[in-house]
């Protein structure tokens, strides 16, 4: 890749986009042998999504909370990573085979190539393993009164997300990132 843009840094990023809503998630919390702790669960139907792209070797990300997980609202999360790593980078993104990804609509910035992992393999983009942390660490045994508080949350969520989290969360060898 690195021939086909020779004045520009090359950098992999890994994509996905995940749900979070008011029909909240149990997790495991400490707590005394034989005590039997409450925690809130919330039974609406309300959610948002958050597109996000790592680079688990610097930690650099790009994240947006959208409404809906289409091919409009995947091209404003490519649009915002290609204003973000700007015209001296080229990010080789590497997503699953969601149908928004693939359409013919979207609108792939110069500065992106799309590169597609093999049908039914979450477990290789690292990314997932943000999900899995994030809905573990920050987003579990909460309730969120209304879908604006939702959406604040997830955003402040990520906001708050260090560049050394995401390098240790998504961390894999194959990604030559350690």
């Amino acid at each position: 890749m690195q021939a086909h843009y020779p004045d520009k840094t090359v950098e992999v990023w890994f994509q996905d986009e995940s749900r979070f809503g008011q029909k909240g998630c149990l997790s495991r919390i400490w707590a005394l042998r034989g005590s039997r702790p409450l925690m809130p669960l919330q039974n609406e139907y309300e959610w948002v999504y958050l597109y996000g792209a790592v680079n688990p070797a610097t930690g650099e990300s790009c994240a947006l909370v959208l409404p809906w997980a289409d091919t409009q609202m995947m091209q404003l999360h490519l649009d915002a990573i290609a204003a973000q790593v700007g015209p001296t980078r080229h990010v080789v993104l590497v997503l699953d085979n969601a149908g928004w990804h693939r359409s013919k609509r979207l609108r792939v910035p110069e500065n992106i190539t799309l590169l597609p992992l093999p049908p039914y393999c979450p477990e290789q983009n690292p990314i997932e393993r943000l999900w899995h942390w994030l809905k573990e660490h920050e987003f579990s045994n909460r309730v969120y009164a209304d879908p604006d508080i939702l959406l604040e949350a997830v955003a402040d969520m990520w906001n708050t997300l260090a560049p050394e989290r995401i390098r240790s969360v998504c961390r894999c060898s194959w990604t030559h990132t350690h």
